[in-house]
Parts: structure tokens; sequence; C-alpha cells
């Protein structure tokens, strides 16, 4: 079986191409079954798609680049050649190291971040129920959990971490003198939204606002952090209540234009407005940032913040990688000898014929009166003429170089104790 993985990053693509890969949790197993269709024979496939990365992971017969290349592109509503110049491949051993880094947060934007093994997770799972997964990404995907595991348990990779939601604290402390003086609006209830109200909450800020689409989300969110919540439907009345706006959904359109952020900026009388996007695809009209008054900032502006930490952790990252090696070995090790496994089978069903004719003379000559000791002693003598038939017809071989080989093998197979 060849494993292959296709995909675009934080590093390798800008994030106004990478929106446009970004699968909808409710669109993934459509997806899922549209990608299996585009090969001539179904093969297994997963996707994983976040706000820094959509990546295709594949495995069948052999590597299918063209097919898997021409489903991304179109699916993204993208030619060809602009999607090429943005993706990696990898394949084999390359392919599985990539699954593990990933897994254990070292190709992340957050080196060492943990979230990603969620995300992970939850993408094998929709994979699995949606019949996508075979053995082969199965015991990868297993493999990867493991491997990220004990990366976690046996280094500091995740010691020095700087969060997104940190970041976004950071950042808002550069443009306000004290936090404890703004009123902070965060638009989505997910798990990243929950991180920075985390964050927020602990520096005291005058109020926090929970906008979401589940009113009862937002609410009990809100509750939790002493806030409020709101409508979205409210959202352009309100916009200018707020110093700080924190927005991460999985809406597939901008829920703050270029002109709700104008009329806020006026009902201010040009007080700022820090605005940070972590949604793929954003969250908020680009043309925003180039407003006089408005500090916004997307999820790939956050990195310099992050990694001003990294260079704490790089023992940590060569100790990680020397874990993610041994677990590429041992995946490459199962995956050959999962290509011997048909001729495993054919030797079995081989030794079963054979199995089953000898059984089937010993019971006949049982039947004719034969004593049982000259039964059992012509069976052996049947199989043990059988087995050796082989090996000894290729030590009788005319060609020495196969005479030498089947030598090696017999005593290798035959007299090693």
């Amino acid at each position: 079986m060849a494993v292959w993985t296709l995909g675009l990053n934080h590093r390798t693509a800008p994030i106004d191409l990478r929106e446009r890969f970004a699968f909808a949790s409710d669109q993934l197993v459509l997806s899922l079954q549209g990608l299996r269709r585009s090969f001539e024979t179904h093969k297994e496939v997963a996707i994983l798609s976040t706000c820094n990365r959509t990546e295709v992971y594949c495995a069948g017969d052999e590597v299918h680049w063209r097919q898997t290349l021409k489903w991304l592109a179109d699916t993204g509503k993208a030619h060809v050649d602009v999607l090429q110049s943005h993706i990696y491949r990898l394949e084999g051993d390359a392919s599985a190291r990539h699954a593990f880094r990933v897994a254990s947060g070292l190709d992340s934007m957050v080196l060492g971040e943990s979230q990603i093994l969620g995300q992970f997770k939850n993408a094998v799972r929709l994979a699995a129920d949606s019949g996508a997964l075979g053995t082969t990404l199965n015991q990868l995907f297993q493999r990867s959990f493991a491997v990220a595991k004990e990366v976690r348990t046996s280094t500091d990779i995740g010691v020095h971490s700087i969060s997104m939601a940190a970041a976004s604290v950071r950042l808002a402390s550069r443009i306000f003198e004290n936090i404890k003086d703004t009123n902070v609006l965060f638009v989505g209830a997910g798990e990243m939204i929950e991180l920075c109200v985390a964050h927020f909450a602990a520096k005291s800020p005058r109020s926090i606002t929970i906008a979401n689409r589940s009113a009862e989300r937002a609410e009990m969110l809100a509750t939790q952090h002493g806030g409020q919540s709101m409508s979205l439907a409210d959202l352009p009345m309100r916009l200018q209540d707020f110093d700080v706006v924190i927005s991460c959904t999985a809406s597939t359109l901008p829920l703050i234009g270029l002109g709700a952020v104008q009329r806020a900026l006026r009902a201010r009388k040009n007080r700022p407005i820090f605005m940070v996007d972590l949604a793929v695809p954003r969250d908020i009209e680009p043309e925003v940032k180039d407003l006089s008054g408005i500090y916004l900032y997307t999820i790939d502006d956050l990195t310099q913040v992050i990694n001003s930490g990294q260079s704490q952790r790089q023992e940590a990252v060569a100790e990680a990688e020397i874990i993610i090696d041994e677990g590429v070995e041992k995946f490459m090790a199962w995956l050959d000898r999962r290509s011997h496994v048909p001729l495993i089978r054919e030797l079995n069903l081989q030794a079963d014929a054979w199995r089953q004719t000898e059984l089937a003379r010993a019971r006949k000559r049982i039947e004719k009166g034969q004593s049982v000791d000259s039964v059992l002693e012509s069976l052996s003598m049947a199989l043990m003429k059988k087995v050796l038939n082989g090996p000894l017809r290729e030590l009788n071989h005319p060609d020495g170089v196969q005479r030498e080989k089947a030598l090696e093998a017999v005593r290798h197979i035959f007299l090693n104790d």
C-alpha cells in the first residue's frame, strides 16, 4: 500500500488562499465521499482542516497525485497551477513523519500547542464514521496519536508554548494601556473563543460580551466569566460599544463588514478598536485593516508574537524528533510487512490444501482397514515430501547463484533454532 499527503498550511500559503480550502465540519462527509469518487477505485482518505492547514491523507495501491491535486483545486475553485506553488506533497515515510509532527504540535504555528491533536482526532473519527478509513490510514493515525502522547509526556515541548489567546492579550496590551478599562466582545463560542475569554477575563476588563448563533451557548460562556450575551443580529449596531473584538466562527462569509466598522468608528469619534480575526475563512472583511483607528490582526499576523518564545523549546524539539523518527521507522516496517500479506495468505492456502488432501487419503486407508500406525506414517511422509519438494528442487537448481540463495534461505527457514 502507498501512503501520500497533499496539503497547504500557514507556511506555504497566505490566509486569502487557505480560506478557500477550509472545510466546514458539516461539509466534510460529502467532501470525503467526493474525494474517494475522484479515484478510479475507492481509496482510504481523511481530511484535516483547521485555521492553519488543510491536508488530504490517502492510502491505496499506488500514489495518485494528479487526481488528488485536481480534486483539491476544484474544491477551492482554484487553478491547478496556482495551487501547485503553495502545496506540499509527501509520500511514504515523509507522509508518516509529517502526520506524527502535526499530531505532536511540531508543525503548528504555535509550537507545541495541544489543540491540533484534538482536531486531528476529530478528523479521523469523522473519516472513520463515513467509511473512508481502512487498515492503513487507521494504523497511521493511531500511531500518530501514540507518538504525540509520548512527545507530550516525555519532553517539555509545551512548557513555553504561547497560545493564540495569550498572543491576543499581549497585542491588546500594546494598544490599550490597561485592559481593565476596555469593553471586550467575543464573536463565536467555540474552543478557541473559550480560551480567549479565559485569558482576557484574567485581566479583568470592564465588560465581557459574547455574540454567537446559539444564544444558549453564548449565555453559558458569558455566565462563566461574569459577562453578558448578545445576538449576532445586533452586532452592526453594537460594534461601537467595544474596544476589543475577538472573532472566531465557522461562518463561510464575513460577519463584520467594512461599512459596519466605519459606522462604529464615527460613533466612537475615532477612538481605536483592536480586532483579532482567528477564523479561516475570515470573519472580518480584510479591507477593515486599512481604516485609521483600526488595529486588525489575522491568525497569520500573530506569528511574530507567538514565535518569540520558540528558541527556548529547541532542545525539546530535538527530543521529540527522535521519538517521531522511531515511530516512523516502526510504521514503515509495519507497512512493509503488509505488502507480504497476499503471499502469506497464498502460502497458508497451499499448506491447507496439502493437509486436506493427505487427510482425505488417510481416512480412506483407515476405512479399508489399514492400521492407524501405518496410516499416520504414510500421512507424515507425504506431508514431509510436499514441504521439502520446493526447497530440494531449488537446492539442485542449475544456476549457481540461485543455488546459493536457496542454500541460505533453507538454512535460515528450516535449520535456524
